[in-house]
This record gives C-alpha cells, sequence and structure tokens, in this order.
C-alpha cells in the first residue's frame, strides 16, 4: 500500500524501517504501549508528555489524565481548555 498525503487512513499503519505498513490494531496498539513503556523507563516518566483536545467530552480528558498520572507516573498533561 502506497500512501499519499490527503488520502484517508482505514486502517493502522506501524513503521518496519523505512515504511509504513498495514497492521491490525492488536499490533498496532501494542507497539505503541510498548513505545511509551520504553520513553518511561529508559528516560524517566517526565519525558512524557500528552496534549488532549479542548473540543472533546470532559470524560475522554479525565481519561487522558488519568492514564498520564497513573500508568505514565508525570503530570505532563495539557488541554488547553483555558481559552
Amino acid at each position: 500500500m502506497e500512501w499519499k498525503r490527503g488520502d484517508r487512513l482505514t486502517e493502522p499503519l506501524v513503521r518496519d524501517g523505512a515504511g509504513l505498513h498495514p497492521a491490525g490494531w492488536d499490533v498496532a496498539l501494542d507497539r505503541a504501549a510498548r513505545g511509551f513503556e520504553r520513553v518511561a523507563r529508559d528516560k524517566g516518566p517526565q519525558a512524557f508528555g500528552m496534549f488532549s483536545c479542548s473540543k472533546t467530552t470532559n470524560e475522554l480528558n479525565f481519561a487522558a489524565q488519568k492514564f498520564v498520572r497513573t500508568v505514565i507516573g508525570c503530570n505532563n498533561i495539557d488541554s488547553c481548555n483555558r481559552t
């Protein structure tokens, strides 16, 4: 599959070597989780940060901040809700 700018993604893509390749959701989410875990382990939890959208629901913003604080172990989260 060749991806071009402007194409709509219909499935997760993972990077292998220099290119992006389609993958199932389990593979993509496991890879993302391992990446988060590796950063927190190698660089410490303060190396992680998350920006959550101010236009989403309060429940999703709560879940995002709960994840960052309890799973990752830092307070580096912002959602621009002040505007």
